[in-house]
């Protein structure tokens, strides 16, 4: 099982990938670390972001998606292309997507003294707690 943790914020779906490797969750290097939607009200521009994001699935043997669930409403919601790229990513057919709380994400984290490696970009810390969240609570 192949995880893609993804932390959308902003117009910006930031990646980590992640598989058990002896049993804990191990990173797999990726040279694509986020995937960009600009200018979200342009058709041409949300099939581009959809393509980009089949074909890094597809490329990396992915077969689960572990998106970081965001706030509907309240302080801190997601802003609507958060939630328009949520919707991309629910619709590739090539892997399984799931919703992670982050409510899991910091339990999993701290039931299982999840660190990221130094291999990430900081930017990348929660979107790969995700994955080993999803792997962690699904073996």
């Amino acid at each position: 099982m192949k995880v893609c943790g993804i932390e959308i914020k902003g117009s910006e779906a930031l990646l980590a990938v992640v598989a058990l490797e002896a049993g804990s969750p191990a990173h797999l290097a990726a040279a694509t670390k986020k995937l960009g939607l600009e200018d979200d009200e342009l058709a041409d521009n949300v099939k581009a972001f959809a393509s980009l994001a089949r074909q890094f699935v597809s490329e990396h043997g992915i077969t689960h998606l572990a998106i970081k669930k965001r706030s509907k409403k309240g302080d801190f919601a997601g802003g609507p292309t958060t939630f328009k790229i949520e919707g991309i990513l629910q619709l590739l057919d090539a892997c399984e997507v799931a919703l992670v709380s982050p409510q899991t994400v910091s339990a999993q984290a701290k039931k299982h003294n999840i660190e990221p490696p130094a291999s990430l970009n900081k930017y990348q810390h929660e979107a790969y707690k995700s994955a080993c969240a999803l792997l962690l609570t699904r073996r």
